[in-house]
């Protein structure tokens, strides 16, 4: 879901921009670890009670921060608002809040019927069921809203077919910050439940075919997203795309760490203190260098 606006999604000339389609892949996808380690480090760190309010302040600082890119000034401003908020909104007021009614009503850990390690924690075997939640919101989006987002406009050709226009006919007031927000909360939601659906075993199962497929066409995906990504002139727009480009990306990075093919170092971050740190000091110089960027460009403007 990039729900960028139609003007930003369709590249306005055969011009590759790579460097700043790397940058902004980058500065996305060094959020996904950082954000699993953020947890890990959290929950080691704090007893129960300081966890579940400090998760509680992280989200409403996201809420804040989302708000506040609505009246910041600049494209690359507000995307970067409205993204950092809503990575906090996503992990204090949806994962950890996920996390504490799982472990207060008692929800049990999958684990490893042969090593009995965890393999997939309580508060994500619960959340398959917002399911609903998820569907009632991409309803308002696919039957009430004119949109730039390539995956909306698929669903709208097929079931609105020649009604399309009449149906669908005017945008959402647009802001860019709640734009960032609400695509990244809707791609992170449904990859989340892709993922939850594939790996339980009354549906498929994480060595079942079908979930490998799943993984191989979302690598293939995020290969012809970056293609697009990389024909975007503008930062904000590129970093917009970048996020549904990692999310998509990350669907079989989740696929493999799960088969244990490669050793997820976000796991245990305090174990590769010094892998985290390189991407910590990578991910800061990436958002230094955009703020820097966003300084520069409304200078030029003005």
């Amino acid at each position: 879901m990039t729900d960028n606006g139609t003007k930003d999604c369709k590249p306005a000339s055969a011009k590759r921009y790579w460097w700043k389609a790397i940058a902004s892949f980058l500065t996305v996808l060094f959020t996904m670890p950082l954000g699993h380690a953020l947890m890990i480090i959290m929950e080691h760190a704090m007893n129960e009670t300081a966890l579940h309010y400090s998760a509680f302040a992280m989200g409403a600082a996201g809420m804040i921060m989302v708000i506040a890119g609505v009246y910041a000034k600049g494209d690359t401003r507000q995307t970067l608002w409205g993204f950092f908020g809503g990575l906090l909104f996503w992990t204090g007021w949806v994962e950890f809040l996920f996390m504490y009614y799982a472990n207060r009503y008692g929800t049990q850990p999958q684990l490893d019927p042969v090593t009995g390690e965890v393999i997939t924690r309580p508060e994500y075997l619960i959340m398959p069921a917002s399911f609903g939640f998820w569907m009632m919101v991409m309803l308002m989006y696919i039957f009430s809203t004119k949109n730039g987002c390539n995956f909306i406009n698929w669903w709208q050709r097929r079931i609105l077919r020649n009604r399309k226009n009449e149906i669908a006919a005017r945008p959402m007031t647009r802001h860019t910050s709640i734009v960032t927000f609400m695509e990244l909360i809707m791609i992170l939601w449904g990859s989340y439940l892709l993922l939850m659906f594939c790996y339980d075993d009354n549906f498929l199962g994480d060595h079942h075919p079908v979930t490998l497929l799943v993984g191989l066409g979302c690598l293939i995906g995020s290969f012809f997203i970056f293609a697009k990504q990389l024909r975007i002139a503008s930062w904000g727009a590129n970093i917009r795309m970048a996020i549904a480009t990692v999310v998509v990306f990350w669907t079989p990075v989740e696929i493999m760490g799960r088969m244990n093919l490669f050793n997820e170092i976000w796991i245990a971050p305090m174990e590769h203190k010094t892998e985290m740190g390189i991407v910590v000091a990578a991910f800061a110089a990436l958002v230094i260098y955009l703020c820097v960027a966003a300084r520069k460009k409304k200078k030029a403007v003005h």
